[in-house]
């Protein structure tokens, strides 16, 4: 291919992120020998971000060439579908725009990819940049938020366990995710109201399947951006309540279909001991927290007892979200028959 690296910036409303980021990029250090581009892709945002991207290049002085795309069906995993279909390079940076990288991140990322011939994809190390101090023991809870810090030393990923970085910061190959990644993603990502994600990880496990490894590459640092309201309480719970909530329909992806109801059974009753021991360690503390009303106490206590409520009620979301997948593909007419209205219909749903 003509280009050796692809940045591609999925975005929604991000005419206040981008030039961040795009400054950051602008700024890159160690890649004057490669030929590299940046996309941003824009997921039918409602604001300037068109306009700030045009006048960029306008004035685009880096040594990678910016480009811009629009994609109208909304939803994280479509925005990044298109960026990889959008990538002239074999590697393809996927950057948020609320995550910023490190200056010398493009070239991290490139030297990485020419030492690990078997990796699919490799993630960043994610630091938080907040705007305001994080409650007490909020490391317990970070993931949540996307934020990575795994050690000094590359490693590979479980995904077996679920255990699999974010999509910011992620480099995935593009042959690895064309041949494996489904074009019509199952979990669309947070729309709306609805902060049920698992759109990252869909296409991992994809790709893992496929036989691909997926790597964690601490030299390849960003600085993820976390506004005042993303540490509010009521924002935080409904978060990890939606982190538990995907966490079924992530492991059934790559169950077989002969096994699913054991895991299925195993999920739940899993998360039930779960949530009874979390209550039981920590009844006093929530009592208390519950009754004040109080925006930082007890936070993250509370954010793991909402993150092991959606896991218990996980098994139920599955069986809805495969439902409405099964009817909406009969109104389309795109089964091919003998299609019951049940999560174990079809195989080909999850």
């Amino acid at each position: 291919m003509s280009v050796d690296f692809t940045v591609a910036i999925p975005t929604y409303n991000g005419e206040n992120r981008l030039p961040k980021i795009l400054e950051r990029l602008r700024s890159q250090m160690g890649v004057a020998h490669l030929k590299w581009e940046i996309i941003v892709v824009d997921n039918n945002s409602q604001d300037a971000t068109a306009k700030v991207v045009s006048d960029y290049q306008g004035m685009w002085l880096g040594s990678g060439r910016l480009r811009y795309c629009l994609e109208p069906r909304q939803g994280a995993a479509f925005a990044r579908i298109r960026a990889v279909q959008e990538a002239r390079s074999e590697w393809v940076g996927l950057l948020d725009d609320d995550n910023l990288p490190a200056l010398d991140w493009v070239a991290a990322a490139y030297a990485f990819g020419q030492t690990y011939p078997q990796a699919g994809a490799y993630a960043s190390q994610i630091h938080g940049d907040f705007e305001v101090e994080p409650p007490p023991n909020f490391e317990r809870i970070a993931p949540f938020l996307g934020i990575t810090e795994r050690g000094q030393q590359p490693h590979r990923y479980e995904p077996n366990q679920l255990k699999l970085p974010p999509g910011a910061g992620l480099v995935v190959r593009k042959l690895a995710w064309c041949q494996a990644v489904p074009p019509q993603p199952i979990l669309k990502g947070r729309l709306g109201q609805s902060l049920v994600g698992g759109e990252d990880l869909e296409p991992l496990l994809h790709l893992h399947k496929a036989g691909w490894e997926i790597w964690y590459n601490p030299a390849m640092e960003t600085y993820h951006q976390i506004p005042r309201w993303r540490l509010e309480r009521g924002y935080l719970i409904s978060l990890s309540r939606g982190v538990g909530l995907n966490s079924c329909c992530l492991r059934m992806m790559n169950t077989p279909f002969w096994q699913r109801l054991n895991v299925l059974s195993r999920i739940f009753f899993g998360s039930l001991r779960r949530l009874v021991v979390h209550l039981l360690r920590y009844r006093t503390t929530l009592l208390e927290a519950a009754k004040a009303q109080s925006s930082f106490n007890n936070l993250v206590e509370a954010c793991e007892l909402a993150f092991y409520w959606g896991y218990l009620l996980s098994p139920f979301y599955f069986f809805q979200t495969s439902l409405a997948r099964n009817i909406s593909s009969l109104s389309l007419g795109q089964n091919t028959g003998g299609v019951r209205n049940s999560a174990f219909s079809t195989k080909a749903n999850f």
